[in-house]
C-alpha cells in the first residue's frame, strides 16, 4: 500500500502532529521488542518524556514522527477514531422491533413507508454523534491504556495487560457515550416520528423544548449497558488477537512487516474481534427483540419459545457478517491513519518489563 510522500503529508496534516527526528528514537530488536539499550523504559518517568516508537518502515521515510503519549499523539488517535466511526452512518438503525422484525423485512417496510429518503433520515445526528463517540472512544482508550499501565508499573502492565485493555476501553466508552447520547436521542426521535423534524438543526431545539436538556440523557444508562461490555470485548479481543497473529501466524517480526501486511493484520484482527462481539451480544439482542414484540412476555417465555440454542443463534450469521465487517473496517481505517502520520499500528508487541 503506497502512502503520500512527505510534501503531500505536510500539506494535508497539521504541522503540530509532527515532530522532527530525535536521537532518542527507540529501536526494536529482531524479536519485535523494544531494544532496552536505546531507551530505558516504555513507561517514561518525568525525566524521559521524549519516548518515540519507530513507525512502520514502508512509507515513513519523511523523517517525521508523532511523539508517543503527547497531545499530538492523542490528537492523531482522536482524528483516527473520528474517521473510523463515521462509517456507521452508512447503516440505519431499525429500532422499532414491532415493525422491523428482521433486517431484510425492516428495509422493505422502511422503503414502502418512507421511500428512499427514509434511509437518510437522521443522518446528521448520526454522523456527528458517532464522530464524537469515535473521537472519545479511540483517543481516550489510548490515554487510559497508558495511564493504567503507568499506575500498574512496567511488570504488572505486561502481566495484567488484558485487564488494562478492559479497563481502558471501559473508561473511554463511559465518556464516549456521554458525547453520543444527545445525538442518539435526537436521531431516534427523527427516525421514529416522521414529521417531527428534518434533522439535527431543527430536531435538537424541538427535543429540548419538549423534554428539557435532561431529556437528552434519558437513555444514557441503557446506552452504557449496551456499549461498555461491547467495547471492552472489541478492544481487548483485538489487542489479544493481533498479538497472537504476529506471534504464531506472521513469520516476520512486526517491525519488519510492510504497511500492507500490518494493515491486513489490523483488519483481520478487527474482523475476528467483531465476530466475538457479535456472538457475545447476540443472545441479549434476541431477548430484547422478543420481549419488545410480545407484550407481557418474560425471559422464561423467550426460552420456551426460542430455546437456548435459538436465542444464541437465531440471525447470528448475518450479524457476524455485519459486525465483523464493520469492526474490521474500523480498525483498518484507524490504523491506516496512524501509519499515515508516522505512528505504528495498534497492538502486536507487548511492552517489555524493566526492573
Amino acid at each position: 500500500m503506497a502512502f503520500p510522500d512527505s510534501s503531500t503529508r505536510k500539506s494535508l496534516i497539521p504541522s503540530f502532529l509532527y515532530r522532527g527526528r530525535s536521537s532518542n528514537l527507540t529501536t526494536l530488536d529482531h524479536h519485535g521488542k523494544i531494544d532496552s539499550s536505546s531507551q530505558p523504559s516504555i513507561f517514561p518517568s518525568s525525566s524521559t518524556k521524549n519516548f518515540l516508537v519507530a513507525a512502520p518502515k514502508e512509507g515513513s521515510g519523511s523523517g517525521y514522527k508523532v511523539e508517543m503519549y503527547t497531545p499530538a499523539f492523542y490528537a492523531a488517535s482522536t482524528i483516527g477514531g473520528i474517521l473510523s466511526c463515521t462509517i456507521k452512518t452508512c447503516f440505519i438503525l431499525l429500532i422499532d422491533p414491532a415493525k422491523y422484525k428482521s433486517i431484510s423485512s425492516g428495509f422493505g417496510v422502511l422503503l414502502k413507508e418512507q421511500g428512499i429518503r427514509g434511509f437518510f433520515r437522521g443522518w446528521a445526528p448520526t454522523l456527528l454523534g458517532y464522530s464524537a463517540q469515535g473521537a472519545c472512544k479511540y483517543g481516550l482508550y489510548e490515554y487510559f491504556k497508558k495511564y493504567y499501565s503507568d499506575v500498574a508499573g512496567p511488570e504488572n502492565a505486561v502481566k495484567y495487560k488484558t485487564l488494562i485493555y478492559l479497563a481502558g476501553s471501559a473508561s473511554a466508552e463511559v465518556i464516549a457515550d456521554v458525547a453520543l447520547c444527545p445525538f442518539e436521542a435526537v436521531k431516534v426521535r427523527v427516525q421514529t416520528q416522521p414529521g417531527f423534524a428534518r434533522g439535527l438543526s431543527d430536531g435538537l431545539p424541538k427535543f429540548v423544548k419538549a423534554e428539557g436538556a435532561a431529556g437528552l440523557y434519558k437513555g444514557i444508562v441503557p446506552l452504557w449497558g449496551r456499549q461498555i461490555p461491547y467495547t471492552m470485548m472489541k478492544f481487548a479481543s483485538f489487542e489479544t488477537i493481533v498479538e497472537q497473529l504476529y506471534k504464531h501466524v506472521i513469520p516476520t517480526p512486526k517491525d519488519q512487516c510492510s504497511n500492507t501486511t500490518q494493515l491486513g493484520v489490523s483488519f483481520a484482527g478487527g474482523y475476528l474481534a467483531g465476530i466475538l462481539c457479535a456472538v457475545v451480544s447476540h443472545p441479549a439482542d434476541n431477548l430484547v427483540s422478543f420481549l419488545n414484540n410480545a407484550k407481557g412476555a418474560t425471559v422464561g417465555d423467550a426460552v420456551n419459545k426460542l430455546g437456548l440454542w435459538g436465542i444464541c443463534t437465531r440471525g447470528l450469521p448475518l450479524r457476524i457478517f455485519m459486525i465483523g465487517t464493520l469492526t474490521g473496517a474500523q480498525w483498518g481505517i484507524y490504523d491506516s491513519f496512524k501509519v499515515f502520520v508516522g505512528l505504528p499500528t495498534t497492538g502486536g508487541v507487548a511492552p517489555p518489563a524493566h526492573k
